[in-house]
């Protein structure tokens, strides 16, 4: 199965060696994205709740660039960087989900890097 890279030029610019998205088959495989704003400039400095909308349109972006969006997305990992936002984290990720939600796994981690509080990958699998 061959696998091509995808660089999405409107997503945040890579912080480290990767892609924003890997194509393999019928899959898409979305890097972990944070609340970085799209221009290079750095971490949106902002609430909880501003991050995790901003790591959502992140994806968002990928995902459109892609020719898919959230409906497409079968799995998806959540970083925290702090459990006690759990609930606050599920209030706005819920609402980029109409309806059968994909399955999910959520941890709470140490440390993110430069210091964001929340990061999520997530894989989609391209329409039929």
């Amino acid at each position: 199965m061959a696998k091509k890279c995808i660089i999405v030029k409107d997503a945040p610019p890579a912080v480290g060696p990767y892609s924003h998205a890997v194509k393999a088959g019928k899959f898409l495989f979305i890097s972990g994205q944070g609340p970085f704003n799209r221009d290079g400039s750095g971490v949106v400095k902002g609430t909880f709740s501003e991050q995790v909308e901003c790591t959502m349109e992140n994806l968002r972006v990928i995902l459109n660039d892609c020719g898919c969006d959230f409906s497409d997305v079968v799995k998806v990992t959540v970083f925290l960087t702090d459990m006690n936002l759990f609930s606050e984290f599920n209030q706005i990720y819920s609402r980029y989900f109409e309806k059968d939600y994909p399955a999910r796994s959520c941890v709470q981690v140490s440390q993110l890097p430069a210091g964001i509080s929340v990061e999520i990958e997530a894989i989609a699998k391209y329409k039929e």
